[in-house]
């Protein structure tokens, strides 16, 4: 190879290199910001079914799977207990579950009592339908769930039944 060829891809190796290492550094001091949505979601309270204000931020920096279900629905009944197996194995790698209960407080009360959840569970009452339409489920059905990077924007979004290998494979990126 001639010294000049040489030279010229030595060169175009160290300028792709240098542009790398200030692409690392813009990102990191400057990380994106979430979507209107996702940093509007981050500002909500919800009555926990405790009786206290649980706010969402508490959360932001880690995955967070939001899951809207109801008593009165039974997809949304059947799906809990897998999603509560998910947050037993992914609790341990940071991820956090949200339940968010599109319902009033003593049928959700009742319910707990016969089928516990580990993870935080608050009231999303009849307003929760309007939030999953701004979530991204035109159809305001249910059960819906949705998953929060650490950036605090939505990565994956769900209408229907979550099943728990999908759930673990949501985990393992």
């Amino acid at each position: 190879m001639n010294p000049i060829t040489r030279r010229l891809i030595l060169t175009g190796a160290g300028l792709g290199a240098a542009a790398l290492g200030a692409s690392f550094a813009w990102r990191k001091l400057n990380p994106p910001q979430a979507s209107a949505v996702a940093q509007a979601f981050w500002t909500r309270r919800f009555l926990g079914v405790d009786g206290a204000e649980l706010a969402v931020a508490r959360w932001r920096g880690q995955p967070l799977l939001v899951n809207f279900w109801a008593t009165w629905c039974p997809p949304c009944v059947k799906e809990l207990p897998e999603i509560n197996q998910f947050y037993q194995e992914a609790k341990g790698k940071d991820w956090q579950v949200l339940g968010l209960a599109v319902d009033q407080l003593d049928p959700v009360k009742a319910f707990l009592q016969k089928t516990p959840l580990d993870f935080s569970v608050a009231l999303a009452g009849p307003e929760g339908l309007g939030l999953v339409r701004e979530l991204g489920n035109a159809a305001g059905g249910l059960p819906f769930s949705v998953v929060f990077d650490e950036s605090g924007e939505i990565s994956w979004r769900r209408l229907g039944v979550s099943r728990l290998e999908e759930l673990r494979q949501l985990a393992k990126t």
